[in-house]
């Protein structure tokens, strides 16, 4: 079995509500999940990235692009109520059957904008403490279901 410290997972579904099929949707003549997945490998701190979908269109579109790594969803993983830990830990269960995985990253499909500086900065924090878990955070003003805050340099949301 083959070791992988950094896999990387991509939750890229089909049914968008605000944007339909925005995953795919033509971002400088590419599929905007093209760009996320260019920037990924460009950044050379991944071992491998997979897809995780549950649309044929996507898997097309990714094949086009002779993108090999996708993992099939089950549909029931695929609708609004389903939050990304259900995702990637079904991607995790599938992928540790090829993969002996050390560090595991979610990445979503609109991202193109990827900053490795700002990736190596996480990949530290994470080798300094294994147990951890970080993610980006950015002041914004909807959804408030999905707020934060901090208190005594605790992260804590806001609302369950």
């Amino acid at each position: 079995m083959k070791n992988s410290k950094n896999i990387v997972i991509i939750p890229a579904r089909i049914g968008s509500k605000r944007i339909k099929e925005k995953n795919i949707k033509i971002f400088h003549k590419k599929p905007i999940i093209y760009w996320t997945i260019k920037s990924l490998n460009q950044t050379k701190l991944f071992d491998k990235i997979f897809v995780s979908t549950d649309s044929n269109k996507i898997v097309k579109v990714l094949k086009k692009f002779n993108f090999e790594n996708i993992i099939l969803r089950n549909k029931s993983l695929s609708n609004d109520k389903i939050g990304t830990n259900a995702v990637v830990i079904d991607a995790i269960k599938k992928i540790k059957k090829r993969i002996n995985l050390e560090n595991v990253w979610c990445f979503y499909p609109c991202n193109p904008f990827i900053v490795k500086s700002e990736l190596k900065e996480a990949l530290y924090k994470i080798e300094k403490n294994l147990n951890s878990l970080v993610f980006p955070v950015v002041q914004y003003n909807h959804p408030i279901e999905r707020a934060y805050e901090i208190k005594k340099n605790i992260l804590k949301r806001l609302y369950k």
